[in-house]
């Protein structure tokens, strides 16, 4: 398992569009679709991933406790199913359900998604305001597998509510650090 970190896209970064389908519902769904009133996060996450697997419980928190304040969320899998089977669209389909994602879980198999986000690992966590600038990027919180440091989402958390609150996001943001993306 290689650590890779975020690529740090830049704050302020209008984010890009998509179009791609739904692995639980089939439908497709574009930004405009996720997007919410106050903010909207997108996620690059995967199945097989242990630096996922042990925030999975987190982000559908996360989810469950922004949503209702008016931000959109989405999470996608970018990785190449080819060599990395266990993240096939019908393997995402269970697992969105074993884990009762309240959020689309969408899978870009051309991975243009992916690049245009310049994303590089999973989890990577995107927060655009609600005008779709970017607002935070980088890690959910201090935890990983194995160091003993409770998941709580602490600085994901905290760039939400800086929007909810209309204070300024930390400059000092630091990069998720997790699998690469497992490009063709």
């Amino acid at each position: 398992m290689s650590l890779t970190p975020s690529n740090m896209m830049p704050l302020g970064t209008k984010a890009p569009d998509f179009k791609l389908q739904d692995t639980v519902t089939l439908d497709n769904y574009t930004l405009n679709d996720i997007k919410g009133e106050k903010g909207t996060l997108v996620m690059f996450i995967c199945n097989h991933c242990p630096f996922v697997k042990h925030v999975n419980e987190e982000i559908v928190r996360i989810s469950n406790d922004y949503r209702v304040h008016g931000f959109g969320v989405v999470a996608i899998s970018s990785n190449d199913v080819e060599n990395y089977p266990e993240d096939a669209p019908s393997k995402m389909h269970r697992n969105a359900q074993k884990h009762n994602f309240t959020f689309p879980y969408l899978y870009d198999e051309s991975q243009k998604v992916a690049k245009s986000y310049d994303a590089a690992c999973t989890p990577d966590f995107y927060l655009f305001d609600s005008e779709l600038k970017l607002v935070y990027r980088g890690q959910l919180d201090n935890s990983r597998p194995g160091n003993g440091i409770p998941v709580n989402g602490r600085d994901l958390r905290e760039a939400f509510d800086n929007i909810l609150n209309n204070h300024p996001q930390r400059k000092d943001q630091k990069p998720s650090i997790g699998c690469n993306i497992k490009w063709k």
